[in-house]
């Protein structure tokens, strides 16, 4: 019986990778206690959907783990990780410029605040790309998710060596708000090596940089920023997306209008206006490059999850991404959560044989969530003890059709 365990993290609790150790436990538990699987084989495979967790997915699947000190996003240094493998690399932008390493005395990450809001950059996220540059990668993933900035990505754009400056010609400072006196924008030190590089912006985010449900509107908010403070970093923005069309050209006007540009505060447009990224849905980009399909050949049943199953998980979410790489690879598929909220027809028309919540077993949430190894453990030992039953007599070739994989609309979202 051979398993596959392809999770992405429990938001708060575990990262994947130890999703997945857990899982594997309770799986050998239930061998070693008589159950009827004799001899099981288990392969761990970490996914993401393109935001935090995806350089677990990728160092998961080959890539090595590399580090650069760089800019946090109030300018404080932090030490990130990106990965690289060939000549490839997957940066994970909240590792440099995300929420969770904002200064703070305690672990975790400070607390967003209306100043953050307004001077955070996305500076580090761009020294990332420099050292991924340094270290020979020509394509480069871009995973954004979890961002303190809303600074249009113009961080970025220093952190790889343009000069933003003001009507006298004095450096900018740093920061979202600061781009309201952004007199012009200096390329002649942007690193040249840009030019045989290719970028993927791993993205779920479809939203505009501008207007009501642009960067600063839809997500300024979750990062500390006050409504006076939305409407600043706004008109901001818009202030620098005419700045550098004014160095750029045209493109730079289109690429605020591109589905995605409001990503990571922005930074999904200096993607794609600057530095011509592609934008694909994040779980593409994860499936893709840990070649979870190709790897599911002779697997008799693969498990998937999150921290949350919900409605939100039917939009493009990493175990929807699974089920459909399921059914593509013609295995069957079950799901384990923190919690679910999907009704019976709506897991089934996932694509899910069964749902394996942890409110299952406890049905205190802070206690899922405290003790979410252990009670895995559990979960995992239950589904190794229901193999048989989970896994029908005949599993269909791997040549079953992509027809069977759940699509938006057969999913009513």
């Amino acid at each position: 019986m051979r398993v596959v365990i392809a999770p992405d993290k429990f938001k708060g609790s575990l990262t994947a990778p130890d999703v997945s150790r857990h899982l594997e436990a309770g799986l050998h538990a239930a061998a070693r206690d008589g159950g009827k699987i004799s001899n099981l084989e288990v392969l761990r495979i970490p996914v993401a959907d393109g935001g935090e967790g995806t350089l677990d997915a990728a160092v998961g699947c080959g890539f090595a783990r590399r580090r650069a000190l760089v800019s946090g996003p109030t300018g404080v240094p932090v030490r990130a990780e990106f990965a690289v493998r060939g000549h490839v690399a997957v940066i994970e932008m909240a590792a440099a410029s995300g929420l969770a390493v904002l200064p703070s005395s305690g672990a975790g990450g400070g607390a967003p605040d209306s100043a953050s809001a307004r001077g955070a950059s996305s500076l580090g996220t761009g020294e990332l790309i420099r050292a991924a540059l340094e270290a020979g990668c020509r394509q480069i993933i871009l995973g954004v998710g979890g961002s303190a900035n809303t600074d249009g990505g113009a961080g970025v754009l220093q952190g790889l060596g343009a000069r933003l400056l003001d009507a006298d010609g004095r450096e900018l400072p740093l920061g979202g708000a600061a781009l309201a006196g952004l007199g012009s924008i200096d390329f002649a030190g942007f690193d040249s090596r840009l030019q045989g590089a290719r970028f993927v912006l791993a993205s779920d985010v479809d939203n505009p940089l501008l207007g009501p449900s642009g960067a600063a509107r839809i997500f300024g908010p979750q990062k500390g920023a006050t409504p006076a403070d939305v409407q600043l970093l706004d008109g901001a923005l818009a202030h620098f997306v005419q700045v550098l069309a004014a160095e750029i050209g045209p493109r730079a006007l289109r690429a605020a209008e591109a589905p995605g540009a409001g990503a990571a505060g922005g930074v999904g447009y200096a993607a794609i206006a600057a530095l011509a990224a592609t934008r694909r849905p994040g779980i593409d980009v994860v499936l893709e490059f840990t070649g979870l399909v190709e790897r599911l050949a002779g697997a008799d049943l693969v498990i998937t999850g999150e921290g949350s199953l919900d409605e939100q998980s039917l939009l493009g979410k990493t175990p929807l991404g699974v089920a459909r790489a399921g059914a593509q690879a013609g295995v069957p598929v079950v799901a384990v959560c923190g919690r679910t909220t999907l009704t019976p027809e709506q897991q089934k028309i996932s694509g899910f044989r069964r749902v394996y919540p942890l409110t299952s077993l406890e049905a205190r949430v802070e206690m899922c969530i405290a003790e979410a190894g252990p009670l895995l453990e559990q979960l995992g030992k239950q589904i190794g003890a229901e193999l048989p039953h989970l896994v029908p007599d005949t599993v269909p070739a791997a040549t079953a059709s992509a027809k069977s994989a759940p699509t938006k609309e057969s999913l009513n979202v």
